[in-house]
């Protein structure tokens, strides 16, 4: 039957009943953020965004509303943008976020915020989420497996002719800039401030035109070409460290900050300049923990996959722990893409945070050592399901044939479905957020969001 409207009726007098439609598990994810310590971990590095942040000024958004939207967007896997929409339009986000009436923060103002949150703070944060679990009784810390996977940072696909033109790119960019600031000291200003950025990109689409060629000849007209674009860049590093040198001598503030970008782009193009010398012009090999593989990213390192697809992935090693309950323990960045040894570390932190040792320990080879077994066994480990590296002796192969062996190695492989979790739940595919801390921030608030869920999925059934 065709209607013309509803009957019109006070829609705020039926809030009351929304609480009937809250999620379970959201109401108790309330209830574990209602938790002082948490809430003064993560004040503390809020009141050092300015001097005078905690007594000046008018006032912030509250502490407790901007912990809650950022665990939302890791926990939905939003951008900042849709974390203020769907806050602002929903009434039980409005009641978890603890915002009620209230204007929704800015996207931009969750960026600034989030940006000062300290990874010791997100690490301190996750173990006490950890002992929120223990006290829950959803683990007791009875077993630990640890692997590791790459996360990915937010880079194109590196070649020497594309960082050498992103680094005359961002060299003209700042020279330009400082054009106004410098009229009256730099000599030869036209020749100081001239953008080369056309003259790279020139050369750079001859290089990718040369490279689709067959002929004897193409091996020579590509390094001449490298060569030209090599020298492009050291042009344009030249003119920028004469401009930084003109910029010092400034006090504005605009002046400082072009001085500081310049400063601190300069090394990695120096370097840029001359990995691709000792590659393509000389025909050296160059250490992978010694290339620059973004500007932009500048800690990214290559990491070889040793699996089906891509053969190597752009990002860094990480490693992470986890217990029974689907619980992750410890997440670490490592600074090389090696686990040797790291079964050790993670159970003197289990030690740290359970009072006692696992039971089990349970890792694939690549984290084992030679020390790894006779370490943890000093500590109180019963059993260490790590498959030897190397040759095995016979009584290591009886070793792991044994049930309890075997079972213990078994319950490993549940590790790999809680990484699968956090790549497609929680962006641990990714990194979204720039620079070594803001990926800290993006796995630890990544991390803290899952382990909360499942404390609170296993509470409610």
């Amino acid at each position: 039957m065709l209607i013309d409207r509803y009957p019109k009726e006070d829609i705020f007098a039926r809030v009351p009943k929304m609480t009937e439609r809250i999620d379970p598990v959201l109401q108790q994810l309330d209830r574990l953020l209602d938790d002082d310590e948490v809430y003064q971990q993560v004040r503390h590095d809020f009141g050092k965004r300015h001097r005078y942040t905690r007594v000046h000024g008018r006032h912030s958004t509250p502490v407790e509303v901007l912990l809650r939207m950022l665990l939302l967007k890791h926990l939905f896997g939003w951008s900042y943008q849709e974390t203020e929409d769907r806050v602002d339009e929903s009434l039980v986000l409005r009641w978890f976020c603890r915002l009620f009436w209230e204007p929704t923060p800015d996207d931009t103002t969750l960026i600034r915020w989030a940006n000062t949150l300290q990874p010791e703070t997100l690490h301190a944060l996750n173990d006490r989420v950890v002992e929120l679990a223990r006290q829950a009784k959803v683990t007791q810390g009875r077993k630990l497996r640890l692997d590791a996977t790459c996360v990915q940072t937010e880079i194109h696909h590196p070649t020497d002719s594309g960082l050498l033109v992103d680094g005359v790119r961002v060299l003209s960019r700042t020279v330009s800039r400082a054009k106004e600031l410098i009229t009256d000291q730099a000599h030869s200003l036209e020749q100081s401030c001239r953008s080369r950025l056309r003259s790279a990109k020139r050369v750079a689409q001859q290089l990718h035109r040369q490279l689709r060629r067959k002929g004897e000849d193409k091996e020579a007209e590509q390094k001449q070409l490298y060569q030209k674009l090599v020298e492009t860049a050291e042009h344009m590093v030249r003119q920028a460290t004469r401009v930084a040198q003109a910029l010092s001598q400034q006090t504005q503030q605009q002046a400082t900050r072009l001085r500081a970008e310049a400063e601190a782009v300069l090394p990695l193009v120096k370097q840029v300049i001359a990995q691709t010398r000792s590659r393509v012009l000389e025909g050296k090999k160059v250490p992978s923990d010694q290339k620059v593989l973004s500007l932009f990213e500048p800690h990214t390192r290559a990491i070889p996959r040793h699996k089906g697809g891509a053969l190597v992935e752009f990002g860094r090693h990480v490693i992470l722990d986890e217990v029974e309950g689907g619980i992750v323990t410890r997440y670490e960045i490592l600074e090389h893409p090696n686990e040797h040894g790291q079964a050790i570390e993670a159970v003197a932190h289990h030690v740290a945070l359970f009072d006692h040792p696992p039971g089990t320990v349970a890792g694939d080879r690549g984290v084992h050592s030679p020390e790894t077994e006779a370490t943890l066994a000093a500590v109180g480990v019963k059993r260490v399901a790590i498959p030897a590296s190397g040759k095995l002796s016979e009584e290591r192969k009886a070793l792991e044939h044994t049930r309890p062996w075997r079972r213990g190695y078994r319950w490993r492989a549940g590790i790999e479905g809680r990484i699968a979790s956090l790549r497609r739940d929680y962006g641990w595919r990714i990194c979204r957020y720039h620079g070594q801390d803001g990926m800290e921030r993006w796995l630890g608030l990544g991390v803290i969001a899952s382990n909360l869920r499942h404390i609170a999925q296993t509470i409610v059934t």
